[in-house]
């Protein structure tokens, strides 16, 4: 039985087969406005909540009262409690960005990790991170790097990547490859607005659902549901059942 690390939502929890893999370092990709930062926080906020389980925040697009007002946008009202009590850390783009090199950056975090225990880390994005870095090989030796630091500080992740494409399967880099798991969020226009799906595509040691599941982000959080008859990739109708 392969350990996991619930993610806080109950229907992509019940197509991961109880949810990420434990270490895995999971690659969150997706256009903008499709919901990844606010997976990013949720899934911190639940490991805390529910879990015991402390987290870490790694920004390189937000400051931390842009990052804490998300969360309260969507319920989550005690972000800024868990923050101030060091359940959640956040490095925001100040401090990051503030290093000048990722080096720099990096040492930081490895004096973190060497002081404190965390569980769970959500860095913000990858877009970001790769302005690091002068050429793709000098991104990969160290995002390679840095997901052997999170694995041996025992540390399950979520590496956000922002995407140009709407349908993942029309841009896919390097770093889909280099990580344990790969999430999309995606996004289709409709006359009322915006339709919202999930797709897993990668798990490593996982027997998952590969299939597209219908979302959406309200109060509470990120609800993924079961397919609905009704509910199509360019329909316009809603979810009537969740897992």
């Amino acid at each position: 039985m392969v350990a996991t690390v619930p993610t806080g939502i109950d229907g992509l929890d019940s197509i991961l087969n109880g949810g990420l893999v434990k270490d895995a370092t999971v690659l969150v990709s997706g256009n903008p406005g499709t919901g990844k930062s606010l997976f990013g926080i949720q899934y911190l906020y639940d490991g805390v909540i529910d879990h015991d389980e402390h987290g870490i925040y790694i920004s390189f697009e937000e400051n931390e009262e842009d990052i804490r007002q998300a969360a309260e946008s969507i319920g989550f009202d005690r972000w800024g409690e868990l923050v101030d009590d060091g359940s959640i850390k956040v490095y925001d783009k100040q401090h990051m960005l503030r290093e000048g090199d990722f080096s720099s950056a990096l040492e930081t975090l490895m004096e973190d990790f060497a002081n404190t225990a965390y569980d769970r880390l959500v860095l913000d994005s990858l877009t970001m991170f790769s302005l690091f870095f002068d050429n793709e090989k000098e991104k990969r030796t160290y995002l390679l790097k840095f997901s052997d630091i999170l694995k041996q500080n025992g540390l399950t992740s979520l590496l956000i990547n922002e995407q140009g494409a709407v349908f993942p399967q029309t841009e896919i880099g390097l770093e889909n490859f280099l990580t344990d798991g790969n999430i999309y969020f995606i996004q289709t226009p409709t006359d009322s607005g915006v339709n919202r799906y999930v797709w897993v595509a990668k798990m490593r040691k996982q027997d998952i659902d590969t299939d597209i599941f219908p979302m959406e982000i309200d109060e509470g959080g990120i609800k993924v549901y079961e397919r609905a008859g009704g509910f199509s990739m360019m329909g316009r109708d809603s979810p009537d059942s969740g897992f």
